[in-house]
């Protein structure tokens, strides 16, 4: 049976460049097998969702998944994660390699763009913010 992980993912900065954090769920079936988030330091909003891409990927590709459904809420990175938009920027470049170099481990691998206000992509979102609340708390 071949093990198929959906991975909803979010990255933020405050100010862009500012602090940023990124965080990502994995679910089987309808359950959440896992939630992350990292402090990333000083990085733009679109630095932050590959940083948070390639955090569930990696999770994935480590828990033995042959399939990854992700959705995102950037409509930037999900395109050029398709081919549908090219990557001009070299910092962004660079994080789209690392994501891409994950993405073509899987046996398939599909990206989806989805609306702010999906369920699960605020619950990654509210993991973003509690992490840059706290690391501005220290």
């Amino acid at each position: 049976m071949v093990k198929r992980i959906v991975l909803y993912s979010d990255g933020g900065a405050r100010g862009n460049p500012g602090p940023s954090a990124a965080a990502f769920l994995a679910m089987e079936n309808t359950e959440i097998i896992k939630t992350d988030t990292r402090f990333l330091g000083i990085r733009t909003n679109n630095q932050a969702e590959y940083e948070a891409l390639t955090m569930a990927l990696e999770y994935a590709l480590n828990t033995g998944a042959e399939e990854v459904i992700c959705y995102l809420d950037s409509e930037l990175v999900g395109r050029q994660m398709k081919g549908e938009y090219s990557v001009k920027n070299l910092e962004l470049r660079k994080l789209y390699l690392k994501a891409h170099a994950l993405r073509i481990q899987f046996k398939k691998a599909e990206f989806y763009n989805v609306s702010r206000n999906n369920n699960f992509i605020q619950k990654a979102d509210t993991l973003v913010n509690k992490t840059l609340n706290q690391q501005q708390t220290q």
